[in-house]
């Protein structure tokens, strides 16, 4: 049993999924499950038909309803020649359906609904591709993930429990293999006990393969994607990059938590548990051998890996008593940026303050200044890059540095992080 994994590029049109059959047919006497995730761009314009909807636009809900119905009309036509094809039947059906949701009774909980609509990208790619891959030959089953994948209440944030995933696993996927050698699946999306849909975070189609494989005991993941696999560093940001070869679920996790991404974090737990071997390829040169993500940490340190945040803010805090920052003022200030979702990618604090350093496009750093202005002198600069150097030397940091100058900067034997701006 192997999972694989396809991405919104892999399945963006209809020659993409042809490519996607190519692959399949690379492992003709596997059995596999398949994750696919939404369709090119199709989670970001369900995002927008959930806003139209919460905020009673219907014009532009219904705008918004045709735009994706066209996008995947073609994409059908292409794939299908003749109206005949059930999957037709089946798209009408889930685009009405979407289109009289708008005047049905409105939860008053936004993630909610969001869950609920979004969630249809990746019910309808795989609708596609499972019809898809029928007509060229593979022996398929299409696999509702609504049905496997057990959540807790956590709207767009679903956390797993584990114990009756693995038990539905048991009940509904793996029968499926006695007949049938691909299973077809959505990532992203779960249930809860009621059966209302739940995501698993944004981009958590990549966790989804992770959680398969993990209740199945399944040889390996492997991820397709468009890059040969993973790299040192992100090549919109820097030049001559590196594929590494080899790495450890350690560095993996390191990697993911400062912000790489090519893996979604969660994904690497439920992998490294059971020992279960993770492959990031390429669908545009399938035969190439990628990157291996796996125990040994043996390989870890051949390459220093960058990673670049820009548009940063930093932030710092400062008790207008001139009182040393302790427990209490800590305490204080992290229950306030969790009240304003704030995600702190690095912090360091001295005996009179605290700073702190996020994404400008993610929080507004004035509605920080208005809440703590009280108690707090507040200062910040914005602007800014995050630099993260793993396995670094002097050579690459001078690298990153060039005609910059350095706000703060926190080492240790493996990882150097410097706030940067423009000199």
């Amino acid at each position: 049993m192997n999972v694989f994994k396809f991405g919104g590029a892999s399945v963006k049109d209809a020659n993409a999924v042809r490519n996607v059959s190519r692959i399949l047919s690379l492992f003709p006497k596997d059995q596999l499950i398949v994750v696919v995730s939404a369709m090119g761009k199709t989670t970001n314009a369900m995002e927008e038909i959930v806003d139209c909807l919460w905020n009673r636009n219907e014009k532009r809900y219904m705008e918004l309803i045709e735009d994706r119905y066209q996008f995947h009309q073609l994409i059908v036509a292409d794939l299908f020649p003749e109206k005949h094809y059930f999957i037709y039947q089946q798209m009408d059906e889930l685009f009405e359906s979407l289109k009289k949701r708008f005047h049905q009774p409105l939860s008053d909980n936004y993630n909610f609904e969001y869950d609920q609509i979004v969630s249809l990208g990746e019910v309808l790619s795989t609708m596609i591709v499972e019809a898809f891959m029928k007509e060229e030959g593979h022996v398929t089953a299409w696999v509702d993930c609504r049905k496997i994948i057990r959540t807790n209440h956590e709207y767009r944030e679903g956390e797993v429990d584990w114990a009756k995933t693995e038990a539905l696993v048991k009940e509904r996927l793996l029968p499926l293999f006695k007949d049938k050698r691909i299973a077809i699946t959505q990532g992203f999306i779960g249930h809860t006990s009621e059966g209302f849909t739940t995501t698993l975070g944004r981009e958590g189609s990549d966790f989804t393969a992770g959680i398969l494989a993990y209740c199945t005991n399944a040889s390996g993941v492997t991820i397709w994607k468009d890059v040969p696999g993973m790299l040192n560093a992100d090549p919109k940001w820097f030049d001559d990059t590196i594929k590494l070869q080899k790495i450890s679920f350690k560095e993996a996790i390191e990697l993911s938590y400062y912000g790489a991404s090519v893996i979604h974090p969660k994904t690497i737990k439920p992998l490294q548990n059971k020992g279960i071997p993770l492959y990031v390829k390429s669908f545009i040169d399938p035969s190439a051998e990628g990157t291996v993500i796996q125990e040994s940490m043996d390989f870890d340190h051949l390459v220093p890996s960058f990673i670049f945040k820009m548009d940063q803010v930093l932030m710092s805090f400062t008790p207008k008593d001139f009182s040393f920052i302790v427990e209490e003022n800590l305490g204080d200030i992290f229950q306030q940026l969790a009240f304003y979702g704030v995600k702190i990618n690095l912090m360091q604090n001295s005996a009179l303050s605290f700073s702190i350093l996020f994404d400008r496009s993610k929080t507004d750093p004035m509605k920080l200044v208005e809440k703590f202005k009280d108690q707090y002198t507040v200062r910040y600069n914005e602007g800014l890059e995050l630099v993260t150097i793993r396995h670094y030397d002097q050579a690459t940091i001078d690298r990153v540095t060039v005609d910059k100058d350095i706000l703060l900067e926190q080492r240790t034997r493996q990882t150097i992080r410097m706030v940067m701006k423009n000199k």
